[in-house]
């Protein structure tokens, strides 16, 4: 018998609930500037500029003309600093279906999609979001507050779990990943922050010499965007568990394959071939431009947030201390 509808929407509410506490209880507080705390950077169109506020302006934004010209201490101001729209990339592909830990990672990528928006929510603040099915993009048009990131939430909670085949039929083209970011270039016309959430498996080639299909669309983004990769893996895409005979399936085309898991020396080849295809994502990301935000599902995705936000400061703040001790 099918759960009821009514029961189903209760506890995706809950789960959405838990999902908030989290956020603000854990998070909250490492923003100053809204999403300068998450991807610090310079902004995007200039503004003009008003006077510092001690305490909450950062003295490297500092407008040094207009101070000069007016002796009254001044920042730079951007658009991105008074409205922000963000983007959301969410891949919710067959292959985010996988998980062995607490998480599977399609619920790691709600959970990121959740900081994401509750951290960048604020006045004039808007969310838009492109998610990757296996029939293809569904469009969320820009929106603000948190009835607009609640229904976001919900529908990736209660999208259909299908694994992009059919065993009686031929397999189903898998979605691209290439596609997918090209929308998101075309919708995204005003500069702004663009958050992709995805294992990055995507046409991912063999060769590790060979370029990623996403990752020149994806620099085309960097160009006029700031871009967070958030990057969602489970434990055992890393490494083989010792269980004996297993069967493998690829979820995107479902092709299976007998594995006996007792051979060291099959688990030791796994690990590196394993190994080398995260430092390809990573390469492949560095080289795009973008920030890279790795999740793993047996991981406290909190902490790892908190920790890329302290990462990202210090590398915002790096440049100044450099001038500032080469000037010295």
């Amino acid at each position: 018998m099918p759960p009821d509808p009514g029961v189903a929407d209760l506890a995706g509410d809950a789960r959405l609930r838990r999902l908030e506490l989290t956020v603000t209880r854990r998070l909250e507080g490492l923003l100053h500037g809204e999403h300068q705390g998450l991807l610090p950077g310079p902004g995007s169109e200039p503004a003009g500029s008003r006077e510092y506020r001690p305490g909450e302006d950062e003295v490297r934004r500092m407008d040094w003309a207009v101070t000069a010209r007016t002796a009254v201490p001044h920042v730079r101001e951007v658009d991105a600093d008074r409205e922000l729209t963000t983007w959301l990339l969410v891949d919710a592909s067959p292959s985010m279906e996988y998980g062995t830990a607490e998480l599977d990672k399609r619920e790691l990528a709600v959970a990121a999609v959740a900081a994401v928006g509750f951290l960048t929510a604020g006045v004039g603040n808007r969310l838009g979001a492109q998610v990757l099915t296996p029939t293809g993009l569904r469009r969320f048009p820009p929106g603000t507050g948190r009835t607009h990131l609640f229904g976001l939430l919900r529908t990736l909670l209660a999208a259909p779990r299908t694994g992009g085949y059919d065993e009686d039929a031929a397999p189903l083209a898998p979605p691209d990943l290439v596609e997918a970011l090209d929308a998101v270039h075309r919708v995204a016309t005003r500069r702004g922050l663009v958050v992709v959430v995805s294992d990055f498996l995507d046409g991912l080639p063999d060769d590790p010499t060979q370029a990623a299909p996403w990752e020149r669309t994806l620099r085309r983004l960097a160009v006029r965007h700031q871009v967070l990769a958030v990057e969602v893996t489970d434990p055992r895409e890393w490494d083989l568990p010792d269980v004996g005979l297993v069967t493998l399936m690829d979820p995107e085309s479902g092709r299976r394959r007998d594995v006996w898991t007792g051979d060291p020396a099959l688990r030791e080849r796994y690990a590196a071939a394993a190994a080398a295809q995260r430092d390809q994502v990573r390469e492949a990301l560095r080289r795009s431009g973008a920030a890279h935000l790795p999740l793993r599902t047996d991981r406290d995705w909190a902490a790892d947030v908190v920790r890329h936000v302290h990462r990202q400061r210090r590398l915002a703040a790096a440049p100044a201390t450099t001038i500032r001790g080469g000037a010295a």
